[in-house]
């Protein structure tokens, strides 16, 4: 079977639409709608069940869905071991970053490896860490360079580079800045701007106030830590965010908790899947990332 038909196969299961499959193929609806045709010809069935603007996989579409990842899984890696004998570094890389890493901990590391490996086309995608992992298992990036999650999923490969110390934090007006030491009770009473709720970091927050049995009081939700710390720095709520963030418009707050060994933290670094074949240009990336952690 044609991979650009399989492709265009995944493209819809993946985005949910023929439109937006091609949006992400950079295609024009016909000329996806003519990959699916040739696909359907070729198995001599249909594999989508169109009603209205919905479109599902039907059985034989479910049949082949593994099958077609695991194709073009295939056809990526032989390509992938044909052109790493060669030694070039070259070709195209994808890479999913956050955005409080991508500029905080990156810029230096991407300046130095595009002067490098000027042949290397980087497609860097500004995701939520949780996501990357989901990218990495469907074959979209070759690495994630993320917070990594506090269980590892075992199918995927995780090393650390950064150890990231997190702080709550207020600004200098707000109520708890006067208090010498804040328990999570006196957090509680006031109202918190943190990361959505499928984040490792609003996680590590509430697992703090589930061992107290406290509710915890969030004003306003968003992924962007550099909004949360406008929002608390103009005294709208305290928040939590990694210690390097903290300026002279946030206070850092002595934070208590029962049975807490340790301040909470967050571990950054890079996720791989472990079965695929790595290009030689990510070989070289991971290597510039291990020499910035030795140095860190």
């Amino acid at each position: 079977m044609d991979t650009t038909n399989i492709t265009a196969f995944l493209a819809i299961v993946d985005t949910g639409s023929f439109s937006e499959a091609g949006e992400k193929l950079f295609l024009t609806q016909p000329a996806v709608s003519k990959r699916i045709a040739a696909l359907e010809e070729q198995l001599g069935t249909p594999v989508f069940d169109r009603i209205g603007r919905q479109v599902t996989l039907n059985e034989a579409g479910k049949a082949l869905l593994p099958r077609a990842r695991q194709m073009l899984e295939l056809a990526h890696d032989t390509r992938l071991e044909i052109i790493n004998l060669s030694g070039e570094v070259k070709g195209p890389l994808s890479i999913a970053t956050s955005h409080h890493i991508g500029l905080r901990r990156l810029p230096g590391i991407l300046k130095t490896f595009t002067k490098n490996y000027p042949d290397v086309k980087l497609d860097i995608r500004f995701v939520d860490s949780e996501a990357s992992y989901e990218m990495l298992s469907r074959g979209e990036i070759e690495l994630g360079i993320i917070t990594l999650a506090p269980n590892n999923p075992p199918n995927i490969y995780a090393e650390t580079l950064w150890h990231d110390p997190l702080g709550f934090m207020a600004a200098y007006d707000h109520p708890l800045t006067g208090l010498e030491t804040v328990s999570t009770k006196e957090l509680s009473h006031y109202q918190a701007v943190l990361p959505g709720r499928n984040t490792f970091t609003y996680q590590v927050v509430q697992d703090l106030f589930d061992q107290d049995g406290l509710k915890l009081q969030t004003a306003m939700s968003t992924n962007y830590l550099e909004t949360l710390r406008m929002l608390a720095a103009i005294g709208l709520a305290w928040c939590i965010l990694p210690l390097t963030m903290q300026d002279d418009d946030l206070h850092v707050l002595n934070v208590e908790f029962k049975g807490a060994q340790s301040p909470p933290s967050r571990k950054l670094g890079y996720i791989l899947h472990p079965k695929r074949t790595l290009p030689n240009a990510a070989r070289a990336f991971i290597k510039l990332l291990k020499q910035q952690k030795d140095e860190s």
